[in-house]
């Protein structure tokens, strides 16, 4: 394969592949305080090659954060971004790290490190400008919104962004950016097993693009992992219990989640399809504006990926079944 289809990011009108790629693996270890948010067992040299071989299939966005290894995974992409200067790179800011310890430290929207952040993810990346700088941590108050939204327009003006977003899947905290005149995406939870009309609506209405996070609950969607199969890894975020993980029960699938997976599993992998390919498949067919971004830690799981293009959407028909297995009702 040497092209991808694409899907247009919002306001921007800027064409990106319809599938990205997310660093949140490539970061490796990264903590908060004792609660571990990283990803254990990564080989950095194997996963960059796997992205280089997403990029070469023609995956033109990446996504990543200066969480991600407290500025790790933006370190390792690095050398990566010089050698494909026409990838789109999307970055977030809010937490406050500490790069030696590899430790989240805080949150922090000041205006001051809003511009800070946005310093120092440059350096880090070797780019010029950021082409879509995120909110990590967006639950801040109305006068705080106001704030980081000048200060993300300045930071447009001053060449060092291109455009902004918001991670997040509560309306209510989107809003206030909406108006933003270079705001252009939203970064929401997005899979076959979590729906999020809430979110998708706003973004319908705005003419926003929308990146989907999870769109495998966090490896759940691969097929892998089981109640005699679990999460290997002492360090692993997924064998740890930060509040808002649901898949995973101390590196275990959800039961609940076990069993809706299996409700549908066939209709997902209809036509030939991976069970991979048919998450991605129910992503595409749920929104023309979702643009999925899997981590990968390997070029196996790279070339699942990007395979899943030849693919492309669910017919309706398969994604009408899934509705009304998982939600009882019909498409959206």
């Amino acid at each position: 394969m040497t092209g991808f289809p694409t899907r247009r990011l919002g306001r921007s009108g800027i064409e990106v592949s319809a599938m990205g790629l997310g660093t949140w693996p490539l970061g490796g270890d990264m903590a908060a305080g004792d609660l571990k948010l990283g990803y254990s067992g990564i080989d950095e040299s194997e996963t960059i090659r796997a992205l280089e071989r997403g990029l070469e299939a023609g995956v033109t966005l990446v996504d990543t954060a200066d969480a991600y290894g407290a500025g790790h995974a933006e370190h390792a992409l690095r050398p990566v971004l010089a050698a494909h200067p026409e990838v789109l790179i999307a970055t977030k800011f809010g937490n406050v790290i500490d790069e030696r310890t590899r430790q989240l430290t805080g949150v922090d929207v000041s205006p001051e490190h809003v511009r800070s952040a946005a310093e120092a993810s440059l350096a880090r990346l070797g780019r010029d400008r950021i082409d879509l700088f995120q909110l990590h941590t967006p639950d801040i108050t109305a006068a705080q919104a106001d704030d980081v939204l000048a200060a993300l327009e300045e930071l447009v003006d001053a060449g060092s962004i291109a455009w902004y977003g918001v991670s997040t899947d509560d309306p209510a905290l989107a809003q206030p950016f909406v108006a933003g005149d270079h705001c252009t995406a939203m970064q929401i939870e997005l899979n076959v097993l979590d729906d999020n009309s809430a979110m998708l609506e706003l973004c319908e209405k705005a003419d926003l693009g929308v990146l989907c996070r999870s769109p495998l609950a966090m490896g759940l969607l691969g097929g892998k992992y089981s109640a005699d199969r679990p999460v290997a890894g002492a360090d692993d975020v997924r064998t740890h219990q930060p509040e808002w993980l649901k898949w995973f029960v101390k590196g275990t699938p959800s039961p609940e989640y076990l069993v809706a997976l299996d409700a549908v599993r066939d209709a997902l992998t209809s036509d030939g399809r991976s069970l991979v390919q048919g998450a991605l498949a129910w992503i595409w067919a749920r929104s023309d504006r979702a643009v999925p971004i899997p981590g990968f830690r390997n070029a196996g799981q790279v070339n699942d990926l990007v395979g899943a293009a030849e693919f492309g959407p669910l017919s309706p028909e398969a994604f009408d079944r899934i509705e009304q297995t998982l939600r009882g009702a019909d498409a959206a």
